[in-house]
């Protein structure tokens, strides 16, 4: 049952919550998700902690990035879940809908390989 609660309690914060639907469209990374959720990146590296440590999301090292994705039978639970317990809600979030275009943006914009390029010009 404690495993449970920490995942439950893992989604019930907002934040998290948006972490989690961008996360089961497609693996990202910290700066993806700085760039989407247009927030602080201390932030969003302790709410993808508390992820982490609910076993909800994996880190992936992928070269010099450290990539982010939900396993995929936790990837099967939560659709099982989310979508019959809070699909209308989530789909009618202006939140929710600015992270989807914000998603296609950096997608777009491949913000991921231009962060790549400017830390090569800094170094």
């Amino acid at each position: 049952m404690k495993k449970t609660v920490k995942t439950l309690k893992a989604l019930s914060d907002p934040t998290r919550l948006r972490i989690i639907l961008l996360l089961m469209k497609k693996e990202l990374c910290v700066c993806e998700l700085l760039f989407v959720l247009n927030m602080e990146q201390s932030r969003i590296s302790h709410q993808l902690r508390i992820l982490r440590d609910s076993e909800l999301v994996e880190d992936i090292r992928d070269g010099r990035w450290i990539v982010y994705t939900i396993p995929n039978e936790m990837k099967k639970k939560l659709e099982h879940f989310l979508g019959p317990f809070c699909g209308k809600d989530l789909l009618q979030s202006d939140k929710i809908k600015q992270d989807k275009e914000n998603l296609k943006v950096c997608l777009k914009n491949q913000i991921r390989k231009s962060q790549n390029l400017h830390n090569k010009i800094n170094i």
